[in-house]
């Protein structure tokens, strides 16, 4: 899997968590999903993923994902 389409599966996983989380225990966790939009919103303007960072360290391959250090 490449290092795009990883932080794409990341980024859906976290919000289909956060969306069962908020019907299931506290409407809070729609902070997550906030937080999740954000953090794609901001990627997309600097270029800067710490989510891409983080999967590369845990050996994912390359990929043109933003924060990656690889092209």
């Amino acid at each position: 899997m490449s290092l795009d389409r990883a932080v794409m599966a990341f980024a859906g996983v976290m919000i289909l968590i956060s969306v069962a989380l908020s019907q299931l225990v506290s409407p809070w966790w729609w902070l997550l999903t906030a937080f999740v939009g954000l953090n794609l919103l901001q990627s997309s303007i600097t270029g800067f993923c710490p989510a891409a960072m983080l999967l590369r360290k845990l050996g994912v391959g390359k990929g043109v994902a933003p924060g990656c250090g690889f092209r």
